[in-house]
């Protein structure tokens, strides 16, 4: 049985503005989505489906794949997503699902599905990689987004990455000295980052605007100081609010935090960071988040 592996991801600039170019940077986490996979000449023509998460079996779904109907599942919601992305993984591959072979197919998500951390993208890039097709095409067509997380899942890096006026990404090594002062902070919900762009798309924006996401972007990679890092995160985070008209996540729920709270993606969800003071620990389990990483513990 062959294997693929992909990482998830973190968005740590150009939340929403990504979709209209803006330069992102993004980093891998050190969990992610494994994918295994068997083939075997038997003329049947049918797909077996088991999706796992953190190793446990929550979805089964046997797939005709010549007429494209679900035979067999446990969820049926689920199983016709599955069918949808397989299908247009055959639309697109020169070499899956054109014979009467059986295929059987496993996937293992290591992270807690309401992380955010990118169940769908390492799924779009494994199964990119194991057609030999183009992912960000899988995901266009399957999911929509800005693409970033899956040029992280590609590269196995984090990345610089813009969708405008085409994609190009590019491995970077974003590995700050001040990593270690550095936490992320889980806000116990996961938030549907596609509900968040359609909001950020109903409002009427400047490529002016879009290319200050690009400058902060450039800046933040090269920071050589927590002070001047800390400074561009709260820019970021405000310059935000003030388009999408959207309390930031600190004066929300961390209005007294001695130190700067960033989000991380789509607002209201998901993963936010901020940088190490005296009694953090304490202080954000009182808040009611106990979920709070160093950065070597989740990023790659």
């Amino acid at each position: 049985m062959g294997e693929i592996y992909s990482p998830g991801k973190l968005m740590l600039t150009s939340e929403y503005f990504a979709v209209d170019g803006a330069l992102v940077l993004a980093v891998p986490t050190r969990l992610g989505q494994e994918f295994f996979f068997e083939e075997k000449n038997d003329g049947k023509s049918l797909i077996f489906w088991e999706a796992y998460h953190q190793n446990k079996l929550w979805l089964k779904a046997v797939i005709d794949y010549k007429n494209w109907q679900i035979l067999e599942t446990n969820i049926t919601s689920s199983a016709e997503f599955i069918l949808k992305t397989l299908k247009n993984v055959q639309s697109l591959s020169e070499i899956k699902f054109k014979s009467t072979y059986s295929y059987h197919l496993k996937t293992n998500l290591q992270f807690p599905a309401d992380y955010g951390l990118g169940s769908s993208s390492t799924l779009m890039n494994n199964l990119a990689e194991w057609s030999s097709i183009d992912p960000f095409h899988l995901n266009s067509i399957s999911l929509g987004g800005s693409g970033y997380d899956i040029a992280v899942a590609k590269a196995k890096s984090a990345v610089l990455y813009q969708n405008k006026p085409e994609i190009h990404f590019e491995k970077v090594d974003f590995n700050p000295k001040f990593k270690n002062e550095l936490i992320f902070i889980h806000l116990n919900q996961k938030q549907d980052s596609r509900e968040g762009i359609t909001l950020y798309k109903s409002k009427i924006k400047s490529q002016k605007l879009v290319d200050e996401f690009s400058d902060l972007t450039r800046n933040i990679l090269l920071c050589d100081e927590l002070d001047n890092f800390s400074e561009l995160m709260i820019i970021h985070e405000q310059r935000i609010s003030d388009f999408i008209k959207i309390p930031t996540v600190k004066s929300l729920f961390f209005a007294d935090c001695a130190k700067f709270v960033k989000s991380l993606g789509a607002w209201g969800g998901d993963f936010v960071m901020s940088a190490k003071f005296e009694g953090y620990e304490d202080y954000f389990w009182g808040k009611g988040f106990s979920t709070v990483f160093d950065w070597n513990d989740l990023i790659s």
